[in-house]
């Protein structure tokens, strides 16, 4: 059973710009492994801590190559430009074309409180930017050149 529920489009935490997390510590440590937990049940490839109704800017992406988990993620480089079908755990059943930059490069906090930078190109850019909007109070159905329901 996932650790959380994930909360759906109409929640107002979905809208709001999430908290920068302090201090990573147990807590932080432990939001990380239950957001993980959920994505993988939920079979997501990326779950921001606002899709568990918890302010705080943190997520988990997994596109196939290994977890990634970012505390106070901010993206310090990006190139090229893909279109792309995107959905989201948060509003089911739903799919667009977004287009996102093909190549991204993101800083954040790891576990340990540690600075950490990743580089991801395709499924992988496109799911830390769609993450990373979530913090902010972005659904990918605001940048969407076309909805398919």
């Amino acid at each position: 059973m996932p650790a959380y529920k994930i909360v759906e489009l109409g929640d107002p935490v979905l809208r709001q710009k999430s908290r920068p997390v302090r201090v990573v510590n147990k807590s932080i440590r432990k939001l990380l492994d239950d957001m993980a937990e959920t994505m993988y049940a939920a079979q997501g490839v990326g779950l921001a801590a606002p899709q568990v109704g918890i302010s705080k800017r943190v997520v988990v992406v997994d596109v196939g190559d290994g977890l990634w988990e970012l505390i106070n993620p901010e993206i310090i480089y990006q190139e090229g430009e893909d279109v792309g079908v995107e959905g989201c755990l948060s509003i089911p059943g739903v799919a667009g074309e977004v287009k996102r930059a093909y190549r991204v490069r993101v800083k954040g906090l790891n576990r340990h409180g540690g600075v950490q930078v990743i580089s991801a190109e395709g499924l992988g850019a496109r799911a830390l930017q769609h993450e990373i909007d979530h913090l902010d109070g972005i659904l990918f159905i605001d940048k969407a050149i076309r909805i398919k329901s």
